[in-house]
């Protein structure tokens, strides 16, 4: 019987689909320092984010032959070199976009309605005080939103904000257009289709009242030049990976005025990100959840499920 190490966990309904594949499924946490002595009892191991699959812990486990990670990086894979070892490795890129794009808009109307800042201050402010701060705020419609990086989920983002009637910027070096349809909930027959070029970096910064990151790997896009080229009152958020923007340069353009609000749901430090950040009156934080709705965990977890039952029959 195939032998599947969910060490991360997996919703019942993609744990149910591998049952009744006949698989054997073990939820039960291994810690990262005993996966050595664990895993090669297994055929399969299934991650999120906590779960490292390094060089060393494949190369303990000869007969390994699927890496499932729920979600849509391969960070804490080291896939590369478990391809090169026969071991398939495979992601859930579709099952969260939704998730992570309404994330990206929760921040974006925190921010500009200066939600954030009233839930803060309320409880011991001057209630008329406050009234006049936050009666400063802005609306989305008529607004450009940036988005860097236009695969799955900067494409759900930019189908949001058309509804939204905002204005879309679009960067990425790998995608030169996207056809984006909009539907109707419960009415398939109506739908629009908005089609768009992605344009220059400089362009996005130059231009956008919002931007959005969502990039893979561990480098800054976004750093004190980046910054400088953007409107006054620019509003950032990433719910990509942490340091995408560096945050040296986000604090510093938050207390020059330069940028208006920061929304983050990633961190350098994470689980332990930087208490500037945290108590930030004109950030917006959440604890890297973006893929982490009750609907997207069902997804990840059915979509884990087929890719493992397809491969290994």
């Amino acid at each position: 019987m195939i032998k599947i190490l969910a060490n991360d966990g997996i919703h019942p309904d993609g744990k149910l689909l591998l049952e009744e594949a006949g698989f054997e499924v073990d939820t039960n946490k291994v810690p990262q320092e005993k996966l050595a002595e664990v895993l090669p009892g297994y055929d399969v191991i299934i991650v999120r984010s906590a779960t490292k699959v390094r060089q060393d812990l494949v190369d303990a486990c000869p007969n390994l032959k699927i890496i499932a990670r729920g979600g849509v990086g391969l960070d804490n894979v080291d896939h590369e070199y478990a391809r090169s070892k026969g071991i398939h490795v495979c992601n859930t890129p579709k099952a969260s976009s939704r998730a992570v794009a309404e994330l990206v808009f929760t921040h974006c109307f925190s921010l500009a309605r200066l939600i954030n800042q009233a839930t803060r201050e309320m409880a011991t402010g001057d209630f008329e005080k406050l009234k006049k701060t936050c009666s400063a705020g802005i609306q989305l419609r008529g607004r450009t939103m940036g988005i860097i990086g236009f695969g799955r989920i900067g494409q759900e983002v930019a189908r949001m904000a058309i509804g939204l009637g905002m204005e879309v910027l679009a960067t990425d070096p790998f995608v030169a257009e996207a056809n984006i349809e909009i539907k109707v909930f419960n009415s398939p027959e109506m739908s629009l289709n908005v089609h768009i070029n992605t344009t220059s970096m400089e362009e996005v910064l130059r231009k956008s009242d919002f931007i959005t990151v969502h990039v893979g790997g561990k480098q800054a896009i976004i750093g004190a030049d980046e910054i400088a080229k953007m409107k006054d009152g620019v509003i950032l958020v990433n719910t990509a990976r942490g340091g995408s923007i560096n945050e040296d340069a986000l604090l510093a353009g938050i207390s020059a005025g330069k940028i208006g609000g920061v929304g983050l749901d990633v961190f350098v430090g994470e689980p332990t990100p930087r208490p500037e950040l945290l108590n930030h009156p004109r950030i917006s934080v959440s604890p890297h959840v973006g893929g982490s709705t009750q609907e997207a965990q069902s997804a990840i977890g059915m979509e884990l499920a087929e890719q493992i039952i397809e491969k290994l029959g």
